[in-house]
């Protein structure tokens, strides 16, 4: 098949764009799903684009020109690229195109971002030592959903979590918590605090512990509060509903003779409220 000379030079265009684009995502440390997104085009466009097998519309090469920092003119002649300083995206970029908004930080520590930003509609997703988005995952993650060290969020996983929806290897604080040590609303752990509160020692205001609870209902072997049920029960009568009327030492030996290896934070804070 005969090729045309326009379509000679268009193959030549090619060959020096997909190195070019290439390279200059690279510079940007954008991945081709990044990249796509900030286009709204698909992953396999921007693939394709890189691999010569296709090339952009008019529209999205001025786009690239922007993200980059470069000339249209440069990204398509048969030379090296030229930076527009008057046609470029803040250092480090911002994007701000369709939906998506998203910031990341030049600087980088254990191969991620310092700082990455990215929310907008759809699943916009954060990476970095700091990183917020509808997704994140980071050291300290803010998002929809969130995972890390530190996570904040609707539903976040973390060694610390503070969320509506809060699972913590460590510590979890949520309308609705699941932790070592859990407090919320909802509270499930190893030692919980909450309204509802389930582990195998809880503190609310309906408290269920393996071992012992301390609530206005509490259902435990060790069971102090005015409604309770257990194998040791030990009956608030105060009229102030206080719990004044409990001897807070006898509860300590109670707890210290049945469960002789209770951590002395946990015995403390069970019977410090006690009279």
């Amino acid at each position: 098949m005969k090729v045309t000379i326009e379509e000679k030079v268009r193959m030549v265009e090619l060959m020096k764009f997909h190195d070019k684009i290439q390279d200059l995502r690279k510079e940007k440390r954008l991945s081709q799903e990044e990249l796509a997104e900030m286009l709204q085009v698909s992953r396999q466009s921007v693939s394709k684009w890189e691999s010569g097998q296709s090339f952009p519309e008019t529209e999205k090469l001025v786009i690239l020109s922007e993200i980059f920092g470069v000339t249209v003119d440069s990204l398509l002649k048969d030379n090296g690229v030229e930076t527009d300083e008057s046609n470029t995206v803040s250092e480090p970029y911002w994007t701000t195109r369709g939906s998506a908004y998203e910031y990341k930080s030049e600087k980088i520590v254990f191969g991620m971002p310092l700082v990455h930003v990215h929310i907008g509609f759809g699943l916009k997703k954060a990476k970095g030592i700091i990183a917020i988005g509808n997704i994140a995952t980071g050291f300290i993650s803010l998002g929809l959903l969130s995972t890390g060290f530190l996570s904040f969020g609707i539903l976040g996983l973390g060694l610390l979590s503070f969320s509506v929806f809060a699972l913590g290897l460590l510590l979890a604080v949520g309308s609705v918590s699941l932790g070592l040590i859990s407090i919320g609303a909802v509270a499930l752990g190893f030692f919980t605090v909450g309204a509802v509160s389930v582990g195998a020692y809880s503190i609310g205001a309906v408290a269920s512990a393996s071992r012992v609870a301390v609530g206005d209902h509490a259902y435990a072997p060790i069971a102090v509060g005015r409604t309770v049920r257990g194998a040791m029960q030990f009956i608030d009568t105060s009229a102030a509903r206080d719990f004044s009327s409990i001897n807070g030492e006898e509860v300590r030996q109670a707890i210290l003779a049945q469960y002789p290896n209770t951590w002395n934070w946990i015995v403390n804070i069970m019977t410090w409220m006690l009279g």
